[in-house]
């Protein structure tokens, strides 16, 4: 037990050293001595959140409050559970080594379940199930119900099941509603299924690790008794990040346990929220956030994803300390028990949670938190657990994946009386910087309030910059790093510049523009929580289809996407495949060319091998006569790999759309396919580790993170803030983009760059985008308008907060001078030796059509004709009436295909897709001469008339030889059509 409050014993341990405390300023010092009752640190950006709450327990271990095993302090991150415990240690010793109750939710949450596994119906050696093993579980499931997994995909399924657990809810209490939008209203049927599964597989997933532990806790009072008990101090870590079932476990951890009711007069038990007038007895207890459950108010399934990477290792140590055995409470007594059977684990949501707000109708803020509960309509004594939550409601960025900002909201309704200490003094970035932020971030209306200052210097101001478009912007940001190289090594300070300079980009589609100009000036870049664009997979697969077009022998590239999407084509047929173009010493291609003229395969597969190699060819033919970039839009439409993404119903599909727009509008800049393709393994060949690079990363990844230099571009409405998220939650989603801008700026040190472009390519379209209102929420004494270095910005410092549109970089560009690229020359050649203007040399060929890129002039979003060429080195555009809109007869000139326009081109057809200018269209040239054609076949070794055998058909007499293919009739099989090389003479 703690030593008694101003005994000898705790005057001698007041007396103790505590150095650490010294370097405190007087918020974080009260933050860390504040040691009864709920505390709530509302801590800014920079202010020493992690500081605080490490000196916290640091505090607490050094006063003797608390044994090292008797604290639970929570995080979100292995990696920042680690760093607290260093730090910790660092402050008072190797006695960190002892608290095993320091980790993740699930890391905790599975600790528990393995002590009580029996209860909740498993055994403690369980298995914990990743994504792979959930998703062919809920594949096996779907085939016993007889649902097409195409139709109702697995994955699909999967985010539900995440999405219900995230918010505490059983089967027995998701809404009918979500219940039936899966599976012809078999969602709440394969959730039960699914559960009673994974109790006979002894696993759990990890949503599983912290519903199955408040079943434990709702159903075995004396079990969370238990853990009451031996917790005397939780600290929470992030906690404005915390879902509805994170928020639910803390809840039931946070009450002291109740003093027991005679067994004679007790017949159910509720711990009551301190201050709420208790509910007669037998009444449904409506306004307890932890009964209360309203179907309709719930949030939709597919904005609830795990707060908690699933990537991170559960750690399992500790199981063998010691653990006090719960008291016997006079038979089984429920804390959280309630009259009604049917809310045995309700959901919360914002409807049924009290309002967030000071002094709560009901409430005696006099009161001590937790000083009484309600037992059988007897008020009874009982005090609240000494829990401290740190976190900032102004970083709530989440909301995508369950995280709910009303708990922090709502942490003073939830424990009355408790002691809001606000840490506002900024040790991270200069004073410009810091207004800026929090003078955007007071627009919101659903925050708690605080201001984040600084003692240091204003240092400079925030900088917006405009630019003509996205290309501009890159090229602005490109040349802005290497002025920023020239001048630390003009100081001296040129050793790691880079690492300390970070591109944020609202979504990933983004990053391509900047990662080929950085590739281009041979800037080293690293990118920060997830792939290089060009390494993602849809990029790779689309690239792989571009590359069998280019290069037939391409293996590597064909074996990637021949069942991709699925086309039948499994591991049998591909190894067929392999086998014999191994034997014969030749690509796959040439293989699969023959392979489909036999009845080697069976007739699904070889009906789509010979349908993938037939479009090949028709690819092929085209990539001669249409621009590299329709050619692209053509292959990914009738390959079906955009429609396979079109179905996909998961959280990333929509951004792997934008991210093969994106691939198709960055091949515009080259001239030809094959000098896209050379450009590409370029880049993929560039080091992707360098000691000293920029950091390329989404907002989303920056949290948490600082630099001296933060570029900030495109900061447009529907780019951000992000328009899907505007068009689904409303207000809310508002909101969560400006505590976003509000994160990206406070990550700056001493520079904060924001960029604008005036056009942008969205959903494959030229668009004039409107700048951010984000923008106009910034403080103008804080921001300096800049002009975009190499040219001035299409909204020009005249335009920038008057609407008006500033000097293009066109206007006053000279390209001739300016660009001295081999195209550019290549094409200055081509003119002086007289070759035709309209695409077309003096051949009849047709001219390599150079994209929007160096030296062309710019593509318009509204649609334009390209014209004659009036001056060396300049292109006009004059307006095409019927750009942007789809005409049958434009797709007809291409292809075969008669389907619906592609997405890839924003709906539109090809014309709108390419900039919206109308080709030229001609018929292929007739070029005279003599065509020879060389046979791609071989002469076969057999004969008519001699006996063969084949593995799979039997014995047989050759009754035809073309080539390598013999027609052979088998004794049993019948005649069939095969290739020599898979017959043995007999």
């Amino acid at each position: 037990m703690p030593p008694r409050t101003a005994g000898i014993a705790a005057r001698a341990l007041g007396a103790r050293s505590a150095s650490y405390l010294n370097d405190l300023n007087p918020e974080q010092r009260q933050a860390v001595e504040t040691l009864d009752g709920p505390v709530l640190v509302l801590a800014g950006a920079g202010t020493g959140k992690t500081r605080v709450l490490t000196t916290r327990i640091a505090h607490i271990l050094n006063m003797g409050r608390a044994r090292p095993n008797e604290i639970l302090a929570v995080t979100f991150t292995n990696k920042a559970a680690r760093e607290m415990k260093e730090r910790v240690g660092h402050m008072v010793g190797q006695v960190i080594e002892g608290m095993p109750w320091m980790g993740t939710f699930h890391s905790i949450g599975v600790k528990i379940l393995r002590r009580h596994a029996e209860l909740v119906g498993l055994k403690s050696n369980f298995t914990i199930l990743d994504t792979d093993d959930q998703i062919r579980l809920i594949k096996q499931l779907l085939e016993v119900e007889k649902l097409d997994d195409k139709r109702w995909p697995a994955r699909v399924f999967a985010g539900l099941l995440d999405g219900w657990k995230n918010r505490g809810l059983t089967p027995d209490n998701v809404p009918a509603g979500e219940a039936a939008s899966f599976g012809n209203g078999k969602g709440k049927k394969l959730y039960v299924a699914y559960q009673e599964r994974l109790k006979t597989l002894n696993a759990a997933d990890f949503g599983d690790l912290l519903l199955e532990c408040i079943r434990l806790f709702r159903e075995h009072a004396p079990v969370l008794a238990g853990f009451q008990r031996r917790f005397k101090y939780i600290l929470v870590d992030e906690y404005q990040d915390t879902n509805v079932a994170q928020y639910l476990w803390l809840r039931l951890l946070s009450q002291e346990p109740v003093a027991a009711a005679p067994a004679s007069s007790r017949t159910g038990l509720a711990l009551r929220d301190a201050g709420v007038p208790p509910a007669p007895q037998g009444e449904e207890l409506e306004n307890d956030p932890f009964v209360a459950f309203e179907e309709d108010a719930s949030p939709h399934p597919e904005e609830a994803q795990s707060a908690v990477s699933k990537d991170e290792a559960v750690d399992d140590s500790g199981l063998g300390d010691s653990f006090d055995a719960p008291r016997q409470m006079g038979g089984e007594v429920d804390p959280f028990a309630t009259p009604s059977p049917s809310a045995s684990l309700p959901g919360l949501t914002r409807q049924s949670m009290p309002p967030a707000q000071h002094g709560s109708p009901g409430h005696d803020a006099s009161r001590r938190p937790g000083d009484d509960s309600v037992v059988n309509g007897e008020r009874q004594s009982v005090h609240r657990k000494n829990i401290c939550c740190v976190g900032d409601d102004d970083q709530s960025i989440y909301g995508w994946r369950g995280a709910e900002v009303d708990n922090i909201l709502r942490f003073e309704h939830d424990f009355p009386g408790a002691t809001v200490i606000r840490l506002e003094r900024n040790y991270r970035s200069t004073g410009h910087i810091l207004a800026a932020a929090s003078h955007l971030i007071a627009h919101n209306e659903g925050r708690l309030g605080k201001t984040l200052r600084t003692e240091d210097e204003p240092g400079e101001k925030v900088h917006v910059t405009a630019c003509w478009d996205s290309e501009e912007e890159a090229r602005a940001v490109g040349e802005e790093i290497e002025q920023l190289q020239r001048d630390a090594r003009e100081a001296g300070q040129e050793d790691d510049v880079l690492d300390e300079i970070a591109i944020l980009v609202r979504a990933s589609f983004q990053m391509r523009e900047f990662e080929d100009r950085f590739v281009t000036l041979g800037l080293p870049y690293r990118v920060i929580g997830g792939p290089r664009f060009y390494e993602r997979m849809e990029i790779r697969d689309a690239l792989a289809y571009l590359r069998v077009i280019a290069q037939p022998a391409d293996d590597l590239a064909f074996e990637r996407i021949v069942n991709v999407p699925k086309r039948g084509l499994g591991d049998a047929a591909v190894q067929m495949l392999h086998d014999y173009a191994r034997k014969k010493k030749i690509p796959l291609t040439e293989v699969a060319a023959q392979i489909v003229a036999t009845d080697e395969m069976k007739p699904k597969p070889r009906n789509a091998l010979r349908d993938l190699m037939a479009a090949f060819e028709r690819w092929r033919k085209q990539k001669d006569t249409l621009p590299h970039t329709e050619l692209a839009e053509i292959v990914l439409d009738e390959s079906g790999y955009t429609g396979m993404w079109q179905k996909d119903r998961s959280a990333d599909a929509a951004g792997r759309l934008d991210n093969l727009k994106e691939l198709v509008r960055s091949m515009e800049e080259f001239e030809n396919l094959n000098g896209f393709l050379e450009h590409i393994s370029l880049v993929m060949d560039t080091e992707s580790a360098a000691e000293d690079a920029v950091s390329l990363m989404t907002l989303h990844s920056a949290k948490g993170l600082e630099f001296d230099t933060v570029f900030l571009p495109g900061w447009e409405e529907g780019v951000f803030p992000n328009q899907r998220a505007l068009d689904e939650q409303g207000r809310a989603g508002l909101e969560e983009e400006r505590r976003l801008a509000h994160v990206g700026l406070t990550r700056a040190r001493k520079r904060a760059r924001i960029y604008f472009a005036s056009n942008r390519r969205i959903h494959g379209m030229w668009t004039s985008t409107v700048p951010s209102r984000f923008l106009d929420e910034l403080p103008e004494a804080d921001v300096e308008v800049k002009e975009a270095q190499g040219g001035a910005g299409g909204f020009g410092m005249s335009g920038y907060g008057a609407g008006g549109y500033g000097r293009s970089r066109f206007d006053d560009m000279a390209f001739g001078s300016n660009y001295a690229t081999p195209g550019w020359q290549r094409a200055q050649a081509r003119k002086a030796r007289g070759e035709d203007e309209d695409g077309f040399d003096e051949t009849g060929a047709p001219r390599p059509r150079r994209g929007y890129g160096a030296g062309s002039a710019p593509r318009s979003g509204r649609g334009g004709r390209r014209s004659e060429l009036s001056e060396p080195g300049q292109l006009t555009y004059e307006p095409d009436p019927d750009a942007g809109t789809y005409d049958s007869t434009d797709r007809a000139d291409y292809s075969d295909n008669t389907s619906s326009p592609s997405p890839l081109r924003g709906g539109s057809a090809g014309k709108a897709g390419r900039g919206g200018g109308r080709a030229k269209r001609r018929t292929p040239l007739t070029i005279e001469g003599e065509l020879v054609a060389k046979s791609t076949g071989t002469v076969s070794g057999f004969a008519v008339g001699d006996r063969v055998f084949h593995q799979k058909f039997g014995n047989g007499n050759v009754t035809l030889v073309d080539g390598n293919k013999l027609t052979i009739r088998f004794d049993k099989a019948g005649e069939k059509r095969v290739v020599d090389s898979f017959v043995e003479r007999m």
